[in-house]
């Protein structure tokens, strides 16, 4: 994990009482119980498809619901023999048919968007599979006779549920032939979080999350990431800050940026950013001197940065680490500034306007 930076300004004894009043801390140290129980029950999801003559994976999914084909695409889209390609819109690509897998996830089973999606892929003949805790999709799949995976709904947002839509299609994909046998290294990965969540947690030991969230300091962060298991880990970061930590962010990827973001670091820019590079063992040899060389470059520029570093035996391991600090991080940013990390006020504004 990163070094211990100083204490979260607003962390006083109570404060995570007074402000986590959606128990936010909790729910993200449930990760690993997440992910060991979603995936069991993504593998006995009952009549899935013939994975004879599947030539591509599509994942379907918006906002919290969506990261799971993220973070699926990070794991194994680079060693499959088929294309895996994750949507967030309400369009499907010109490929999908029959040879394609569809899993459109929807944690309420009522975005608007996976709904047009779903709807797209029945129609092209694609073999398709729900994931969802209920709602019009599983209203959906049931009428067309498809297969649903049911999430458990005791969780109360997407974001929170990491575990179960990730888990959705690792499972589903594993049940299918589509992916080396999962079951080892899930529950290997679960009990690395296990032992984080401890860590990590109010009353862990290991400053790294807090530490973090008090050298951010309410800056804006820019998180960047190599290319594979990090790109995810990246992105869950970015949407974490948003939601949790109520903070606009963004999101690059390694080598990528260093052929266009870096010229924006001009001197003197870096003052309201904060950098967090996040690094893991499977990086591309060229990765790391990259790394060191476009710090180098940057620190001149003002830019104040800290690398944080996976833990784990596996890029699974390496994936989910990054991604429950980065959870604990964004909670404990929004704790030490005195706000409550669950609700999400503006985004529910924008459903009840959007509402027909």
């Amino acid at each position: 994990m990163s070094p211990a930076g100083r204490a979260v300004p607003g962390l006083f004894p109570g404060a995570v009482e007074a402000f986590d009043r959606g128990g936010m801390l909790a729910l993200v140290g449930s990760l690993g119980t997440q992910l060991r129980e979603g995936y069991a029950a993504a593998t006995a999801t009952p009549a899935l498809p013939s994975a004879e003559g599947v030539r591509s994976i599509l994942i379907c999914g918006m906002g919290g619901s969506g990261i799971g084909g993220d973070v699926f695409r990070s794991l194994y889209g680079p060693t499959l023999a088929v294309p895996v390609v994750v949507t967030k819109g309400y369009s499907l690509p010109g490929f999908a048919g029959r040879d394609t897998v569809v899993i459109v996830a929807s944690f309420s089973g009522n975005t608007e968007e996976s709904v047009a999606a779903y709807t797209a892929a029945v129609e092209r003949g694609c073999r398709v599979v729900a994931v969802s805790a209920g709602g019009a999709l599983a209203s959906l799949a049931e009428a067309d006779g498809l297969p649903h995976l049911r999430l458990p709904d005791h969780v109360p947002l997407p974001r929170a549920a990491l575990g179960y839509l990730a888990a959705a299609p690792i499972g589903i994909a594993d049940a299918l032939g589509l992916i080396p046998p999962a079951a080892d290294d899930v529950e290997r990965t679960a009990s690395l979080l296990d032992d984080l969540a401890g860590r990590l947690g109010p009353d862990g030991g290991d400053p790294s999350a807090k530490g973090l969230a008090g050298w951010l300091g309410g800056r804006i962060p820019v998180v960047w990431g190599s290319e594979g298991v990090a790109e995810a880990a990246a992105l869950r970061w970015k949407t974490q800050t948003n939601e949790n930590g109520k903070l606009p962010a963004w999101a690059s990827v390694l080598p990528e940026l260093d052929h266009n973001e870096i010229e924006g670091w001009s001197v003197g820019v870096g003052t309201p950013f904060a950098l967090i590079v996040l690094r893991h063992p499977g990086e591309h040899p060229r990765v790391e001197a990259r790394v060191t060389a476009t710090l180098d470059l940057l620190r001149a520029s003002g830019l104040d940065a800290r690398q944080v570093h996976a833990e784990g035996s596996t890029p699974m391991g390496w994936l989910f680490s990054l991604i429950m600090l980065g959870d604990f991080v964004t909670t404990y940013e929004a704790i030490g500034r005195g706000v409550d990390p669950t609700p999400i006020p503006v985004l529910s504004a924008l459903k009840e306007r959007l509402k027909p």
